[in-house]
């Protein structure tokens, strides 16, 4: 089965979108030693997931959201919020799944973050 195994996230200022995802997620970033400006992302290694690259040169627009699993989404909005991201569709219910809502993070990028509970309703 295929599977997601990176992103990218493009960013006018680059500095300014690794301090937001370092604050909100504490995600580790290492400079590429490549011929473009481009940063590997490490998402964390104690549970399932993907890693991805920030890159500065803007692409047309980014078709897809990434969703990160929280452990608690209110306190996550709160994070994001004090990062300086903007909650862009409320928190609701995914029933039977958990509680989803959407951001836009500093550079204008919506993503999602979930925190599982199966008694969402």
């Amino acid at each position: 089965m295929n599977r997601p195994i990176h992103f990218e996230i493009p960013a006018e200022k680059p500095e300014r979108a690794i301090n937001f995802y370092k604050k909100v997620f504490g995600w580790k970033f290492e400079r590429w030693n490549g011929p473009m400006e481009y940063w590997n992302i490490s998402t964390g290694d104690s549970q399932p997931g993907i890693n991805g690259g920030l890159m500065t040169r803007r692409e047309p627009a980014q078709p897809c959201v990434n969703t990160m699993d929280v452990a608690n989404l209110d306190e996550t909005i709160k994070g994001i919020e004090d990062a300086g991201g903007l909650c862009v569709v409320p928190k609701m219910p995914i029933p039977g799944v958990g509680w989803l809502a959407y951001f836009k993070d500093t550079e204008g990028h919506i993503f999602g973050a979930m925190q599982a509970d199966p008694a969402a309703k």
